[in-house]
C-alpha cells in the first residue's frame, strides 16, 4: 500500500508518493516534520529527525525523485541538475535512497528559496 505525503515549502506545495523502502517508512513514522529549506542547484533539501540507512543507494536520480540523504538526515527533492551533475544527469552530493516520486510537475520547486519554511505531513 503506497502512502502519499504533502510537502509545503514556502508557497509551493508538492505531493509525493512514497515507496516501500525502510527509509520511506521511517519518514512516514516521523510525520509531521517541520524544517527549513536549502537549495543546491535544482534540488531542494531539508533536515529531518529521521535516521535511516543507505539501502539501494543511487548516485544518479531522475527528475521528480525524492531522496533521503543519510549524512545530513535530509529529504532531497530533485527537479534538475545539481552542481555535482555531469551533463544532463541529476546527481546528488553523495548517494541517496530514493524514497518516493513527486506527483505532477517537480519544476514548481524552482520558486523555493533558502530559508523557506517546510512542513511535511500525510496527504488528505
Amino acid at each position: 500500500m503506497s502512502t502519499e505525503i504533502k510537502i509545503t515549502v514556502g508557497s509551493v506545495i508538492v505531493r509525493v508518493k512514497l515507496n516501500d523502502t525502510k527509509a520511506a517508512k521511517s519518514i512516514k513514522e516521523a510525520l509531521p516534520i517541520k524544517s527549513e529549506a536549502s537549495t543546491w542547484g535544482d534540488e531542494v533539501y531539508f533536515s529531518t529527525p529521521v535516521k535511516a540507512s543507505l539501502e539501494d543507494a543511487k548516485e544518479v536520480v531522475e527528475m521528480g525523485d525524492v531522496g533521503y540523504w543519510p549524512p545530513g538526515k535530509a529529504i532531497c527533492l530533485f527537479f534538475g541538475p545539481t552542481p555535482a551533475s555531469r551533463g544532463d544527469e541529476i546527481r546528488p552530493a553523495s548517494p541517496v535512497v530514493v524514497v518516493g516520486k513527486v506527483i505532477g510537475d517537480p519544476t514548481v520547486l524552482k520558486a523555493v528559496r533558502d530559508g523557506d519554511s517546510v512542513t511535511v505531513e500525510l496527504s488528505e
